[in-house]
């Protein structure tokens, strides 16, 4: 037997006899350095030997190349949802897209490991995964600007093209990245009667870091530096586990040609940080949150709050002006559905589930006073920037930070209106929208309380409106419905006690009558008397067990899109 070359971890070997490729052999190795055996890898004549610490470092590096993964799924649907939203449809694609890249990486993954079992092959495409990964939003950002300026425009074919580009932007890193744990593997594997230990230890470790990639990168990544700096920072790791691997296995000179990688996405990290996500026209703020990407508008004096994709105007805010034609206002009239005469001084207190930036706060105080407001915001970014932007700062109002359902769960309150208006456009959250959330909103009403929800509709597709009123009708005596006009949002109003629709029109004389009433409350009425749907006789009921929200939504904008009048949604 001639040695080759020796070196701290990996060792090179050819025998003088040639060795079936087939054959499974056992050895003994001795070295007076390290304690137990080493792993060995078959290749024809050459057999690589694996240390104990190369072993341990090739245990660290699927776990790395896990993490990175899952930490480039979900950094994915943050990058693409700035434009194109967090909707299901958006996630199925993601996920499906990247599964496909996974299993051709797998598949190629196990063939250049077998044609090329050494770990320098093995580095060197973990190196690439890892840089290529860090260049996704560099590329991906120009893209995602046309199609936002597309999405504003509703051009159609521009932003599925966009779309289309972004996820193939994730096509190299992915497939590469899928490689990593079949060679790990390949390289691992010391007898065949091993097989089964070896692979399912390498895909233990490599689940266990994606288990970290999980969530890693939405708690604390994405809110402390941003999704550009999310792809950079991982990448950059994986580059370094890459490079040190490359060095142990090949040797410390091997990695010169690769060292630029590691300055090239500071680089890109730097370059993207001074550059906006969006530049949208009036933009004067942007940030991303653990649950949004948020963006503030001013146009001819208005602020504006709008998430994600952009799609709906969450708040909406002026210095002189409070009433805004939007459904905001619609909410205040809930409780004139009780029997007359019902002033504004006996709504005692409010929840709002959907802060947003306190729009309807702000106009419920104007209304009724400085009543007690609870309101209730999942995301606390959202929180910050309503009273840095939309001057929420109205001492009765309570923001608390957390999911509405659990909140209002654990209140001991009572409430004249509980207001739900929890959009993720085109989505209402599904756990707000089931027969067991209303009687929790019943339990937490006054006896002359009263629940509005809002929801969105398209102009030929009431099916969500109808489901909801159904649902409503199952725990509430009275269900009304009204259309918010110029828009697609409908207002469902569900009173505590029964109630009769006439019990409205005789409170807006009794209003007339009174000399201190806000004129936005007036208006809200009377907006309400003038665009009064019938209430819906459906059957339908959702419950916490099954609440098909997505499903009736997704066909309901994938029908609008295919069918409906885009231009009147212009």
């Amino acid at each position: 037997m001639q040695r080759l070359y020796s070196q701290s971890g990996w060792n090179l070997t050819r025998f003088d006899a040639q060795l079936p490729p087939a054959s499974c052999y056992t050895f003994s190795v001795m070295n007076r350095r390290r304690r137990g055996g080493c792993l060995l890898s078959l290749a024809g004549s050459q057999l690589w030997i694996a240390d104990d610490r190369m072993r341990t470092y090739l245990y660290l590096t699927v776990f790395t190349a896990g993490m990175t993964t899952l930490a480039i799924e979900l950094a994915a649907s943050r990058l693409i949802g700035s434009v194109f939203g967090n909707s299901n449809l958006v996630w199925a694609s993601i996920i499906g897209l990247i599964l496909i890249y996974l299993t051709v990486g797998y598949f190629l993954g196990g063939w250049l490991a077998d044609r090329y079992p050494t770990p320098r092959y093995m580095y060197r495409l973990l190196a690439w995964a890892a840089f290529s990964a860090g260049l996704i939003p560099l590329f991906a950002r120009p893209v995602l600007r046309l199609a936002a300026d597309a999405f504003d425009q509703l051009q159609l074919g521009v932003l599925l093209g966009s779309f289309t580009a972004v996820l193939v932007l994730f096509c190299v890193p992915v497939v590469l990245l899928g490689t990593i744990s079949p060679y790990a593997i390949r390289l691992a594997m010391q007898d065949a009667r091993q097989a089964g230990s070896v692979s399912g230890r390498i895909y233990a470790i490599s689940t266990l870091g994606s288990f970290i990639g999980a969530f890693l990168p939405v708690l604390v990544m994405i809110p402390l530096v941003g999704t550009a700096w999310t792809f950079v920072g991982f990448s950059f790791l994986l580059t370094l586990v890459a490079l040190v691997g490359l060095g142990m296995g090949s040797g410390w000179r091997s990695i010169l040609p690769f060292l630029w990688m590691p300055l090239a996405l500071l680089g890109v990290g730097i370059y993207l940080a001074g550059s906006p996500i969006k530049r949208t026209q009036g933009q004067i703020f942007e940030m991303e949150s653990a649950y949004n990407y948020i963006q503030v508008l001013e146009q001819d004096g208005y602020r504006l709050l709008r998430l994600n994709e952009g799609q709906g105007v969450h708040s909406i805010w002026h210095p002189q002006q409070i009433d805004f034609d939007g459904p905001w206002e619609q909410f205040l009239i809930a409780p004139f559905f009780n029997p007359p005469p019902y002033a504004p001084e006996r709504v005692r207190n409010m929840a709002i589930i959907g802060l947003a930036a306190g729009t309807t706060a702000r106009q419920a105080t104007a209304v009724f006073g400085p009543i007690p407001i609870d309101g209730y915001e999942i995301d606390p970014g959202v929180i910050e920037v309503g009273r840095r932007f939309f001057d929420m700062n109205e001492p009765n109002l309570n923001a608390i930070a957390e999911d509405g359902r659990v909140g209002l769960q654990r209140s001991l309150q009572r409430y004249s209106i509980v207001a739900v208006d929890a959009y993720r456009p085109p989505y209402i959250p599904w756990h707000l929208t089931t027969r067991e959330f209303f009687q929790l909103v019943r339990d937490h009403l006054t006896d002359d309380g009263a629940l509005v929800i809002n929801v969105g509709r398209s102009p030929s597709d009431r099916r969500l409106v109808e489901h909801l009123a159904g649902t409503l009708q199952a725990v509430f005596p009275s269900v009304y419905v009204m259309d918010v006009p110029y828009t697609f949002n409908s207002i469902l109003y569900a009173t505590a006690q029964p109630t009769r629709i006439e019990n409205l029109y005789q409170n807006l004389l009794y209003l007339y009558t009174l000399p201190d009433v806000h004129p936005l409350l007036i208006e809200a009425m009377e907006l309400m008397v003038q665009h009064q749907r019938p209430t819906p006789n459906s059957q339908v009921v959702y419950t916490d067990d099954w609440s098909p929200v997505e499903w009736v939504t997704n066909s309901m904008v994938l029908n609008y899109i295919l069918f409906g009048d885009m231009e009147a949604l212009k």
